[in-house]
């Protein structure tokens, strides 16, 4: 990755963020949002996620947040486009080479519970793998056995419920179940998810949690619940939905994210 972590801080001219972000569906215009932007397309940067999903736009942004200096990932690579869970690997391996320590993921997910409606924002405080794959298949070193007992990060975690608490907007927290997608959960997959003790279903951001971890970055994870998961409505699924509703929990997300950096982000 040195040729791609030498473009990136050349093009970054001396800004260090500590905290990166990768932006799911509904967050795309957060970049909008970043003082003294500096935006690199992910074709510039060797390795980065060659994505085909609409609504990721495939665009690195930099700049200042909330007062703070961050990396933005406008879009991700999934492991349903190309059978590959370590897609995002090369990426996040740049950032922490740049000194990257802590990783903030959003996805858009189905929700499991018939509490947590459409337009609700999860934090993820766990996730259950049920892909049959792992990013790290393949690594040759010790290092491949990864520790997830604490994946999700306590101290950001903390940080963002009390934005969101400062925000005056409901967060609901739970265990995200990582489905290989690309088509929908079937009800009986969603059933068996719920007695798995899932509180919503996606098809995303897992593979960079084990990466992350595999890199010793720290984690913090949120979820924007676009529908009621399969066999819940009675209506099918579809990927408009998803786009349709994103923006909605997307919206509340965006504002605890303002919240949290500028007034309690970790920075370490």
């Amino acid at each position: 990755m040195k040729e791609a972590i030498d473009r990136l801080v050349e093009q970054l001219d001396g800004l260090a963020p500590a905290t990166a972000m990768v932006l799911g569906s509904g967050l795309g215009g957060l970049v909008d949002e970043v003082e003294n932007a500096i935006r690199i397309p992910y074709a510039a940067l060797p390795g980065f996620p060659k994505g085909g999903v609409t609504g990721h736009a495939g665009e690195l942004v930099a700049g200042i947040f909330g007062g703070q200096p961050v990396i933005m990932m406008a879009g991700r690579a999934h492991y349903y486009e190309r059978g590959d869970a370590s897609a995002m690997r090369p990426a996040l391996e740049t950032l922490a080479g740049i000194g990257v320590t802590q990783l903030v993921l959003t996805n858009a997910a189905g929700s499991v519970d018939p509490e947590m409606l459409p337009g609700s924002i999860m934090m993820i405080e766990d996730h259950i793998n049920f892909s049959g794959t792992n990013p790290l298949f393949g690594e040759p070193t010790d290092r491949r056995f990864v520790g997830l007992t604490e994946a999700y990060d306590a101290r950001l975690r903390k940080s963002f419920e009390a934005a969101a608490a400062a925000a005056g907007i409901e967060l609901h927290k739970g265990v995200y179940m990582w489905f290989s997608g690309p088509s929908f959960e079937t009800p009986a997959e969603i059933r068996m998810a719920r007695m798995f003790g899932a509180n919503a279903v996606g098809m995303s951001t897992v593979p960079e949690v084990i990466i992350a971890r595999f890199l010793g970055l720290k984690v913090l994870a949120c979820s924007v619940i676009t529908n009621l998961a399969a066999g819940m409505t009675g209506a099918e699924l579809s990927h408009g939905e998803t786009k349709d509703m994103a923006p909605i929990g997307g919206g509340r997300l965006a504002t605890v994210f303002r919240k949290m950096f500028e007034k309690d982000m970790p920075n370490e």
